[in-house]
């Protein structure tokens, strides 16, 4: 395979282990040492792969989440790094009945290291986040 197929299939991973929480799967996907900026979604900034997971347990560990991500523009910066672009829309209702709709951007960086290619940074950009409330309950 090669390092751009690679690379896309780390992607589809990470939606697919992220929306069935196969926690164990997803944490393989990342360098030790990633760092992930959800700021732009009104998360944080984590630094640290377990730490990363013990973020999203927490903040989505129980609600029903649905990742895509298309169109991938990955430009190999070297025979060990990567960096690249995808355009995402996510669904996720949490266990209170409040559902986010959102539209954004997922800038990755991407390093080969012994076992493979591995995520090393990631940044979520928000162009649209449509919430809706619970059942019942006013904007």
């Amino acid at each position: 395979m090669d390092d751009l197929e690679a690379i896309k299939q780390i992607k589809a991973r990470y939606c697919r282990f992220m929306d069935t929480k196969d926690w164990d799967s997803y944490r393989q996907l990342f360098a030790d040492d990633v760092v992930i900026d959800t700021t732009d979604s009104g998360g944080a900034i984590v630094t640290g792969a377990d730490e990363f997971i013990e973020f999203l347990v927490s903040t989505i560990g129980n609600a029903v989440t649905v990742h895509h991500c298309h169109t991938p523009e990955i430009h190999l910066t070297s025979s060990t790094e990567a960096s690249g672009v995808w355009a995402m829309e996510d669904m996720l209702r949490f266990a209170d009945g409040t559902e986010l709709h959102g539209y954004g951007h997922y800038h990755d960086t991407y390093r080969r290291l012994g076992d493979g290619w591995k995520i090393t940074s990631s940044t979520l950009t928000r162009l649209r986040m449509d919430f809706v409330p619970p059942a019942g309950q006013e904007r």
